[in-house]
């Protein structure tokens, strides 16, 4: 819808084919005439945890996109990226696309499956790093989690796939259902290490997780689907052997929030990137 004469603003949930399931994204197809204090209102007008805006037009199928949260702009955000590929595609119909994003640039392929349209974007080249002592005690503080609530076949890292997550593995899917954090003290501690979300994750089996992403500094509690973390994720437990060189993941993220979603993580033996894909619907 237009307010003021502004832009077209699109919603679109991404990873559920369901409008009310999955990660809502704001999402405006041509926001060439817009300067980053214009895109950053309308992102915090529409209070989804990102929005995407496509600021030009490159080639074919090819476009330069920015994503802001409510309070930021923030360097890669999946979820927006699947969103935007979908409202393209269903402008102009399935295909490639390519968008030149603040952290490089992601390839998109859109086809249709059994009359629902489907989004794989592949990311940046990965990378994965030790967390600090210090600050994985911090995190855990504002999250009032136990050391002994972790993992310890899953290791905290900081993972980046485009955008910088760290990864903390809960021992049972008790400890990640009960989300209740200090905001603002995690809020300072991503601001200092430059991080976009907290990756939560619970290991139901071999290829199958469940994922919470906290985002205070997006100026939300929790972001309901998280392509970018997924990303993230996929490069971490490949770093680790925690999974095969090749394999397929899937995600579950969003049902203890009521908006359930699922993200499909593929790794590749022969490529670093990390291809995350999902369905979406139009939010009317």
């Amino acid at each position: 819808m237009t307010h003021d004469h502004g832009p077209e603003v699109l919603r679109y949930t991404a990873f559920s084919a369901d409008p009310a399931g999955g990660n809502p994204a704001g999402v405006v197809l041509d926001a060439s005439g817009l300067d980053e204090e214009r895109m950053l209102a309308v992102a915090a007008e529409v209070g989804y945890s990102e929005s995407a805006f496509l600021t030009e037009r490159t080639g074919e199928g090819a476009y330069t996109i920015r994503y802001f949260s409510p309070k930021a702009e923030v360097p890669f955000c999946g979820h927006a990226t699947v969103a935007t590929a979908l409202a393209l595609a269903e402008r102009d119909g399935p295909g490639e696309l390519e968008f030149a994003t603040a952290a490089g640039t992601v390839p998109v392929t859109v086809v249709r499956e059994n009359g629902e349209l489907r989004a794989t974007l592949t990311s940046v080249a990965p990378r994965v790093e030790e967390a600090d002592a210090a600050d994985l005690a911090e995190a855990l503080a504002a999250l009032d989690w136990a050391a002994a609530d972790l993992d310890p076949a899953l290791p905290p890292r900081i993972s980046y796939a485009g955008a910088r997550h760290l990864v903390l593995a809960a021992a049972t899917r008790e400890r990640l259902a009960d989300l209740d954090y200090d905001f603002a003290r995690l809020e300072a501690l991503m601001h200092r290490l430059d991080l976009t979300t907290l990756q939560l994750v619970w290991r139901e089996g071999p290829e199958l997780f469940h994922v919470r992403d906290p985002f205070p500094v997006g100026g939300v509690v929790e972001d309901p689907a998280t392509g970018a973390a997924a990303a993230a994720f996929g490069a971490y437990a490949r770093e680790l052997g925690a999974v095969p060189e090749a394999a397929v993941l899937t995600l579950h993220q969003g049902a203890d929030m009521g908006r359930p979603g699922t993200l499909t993580v593929e790794l590749r033996a022969d490529d670093a990137r990390v291809r995350v894909s999902g369905t979406g619907a139009r939010i009317s």
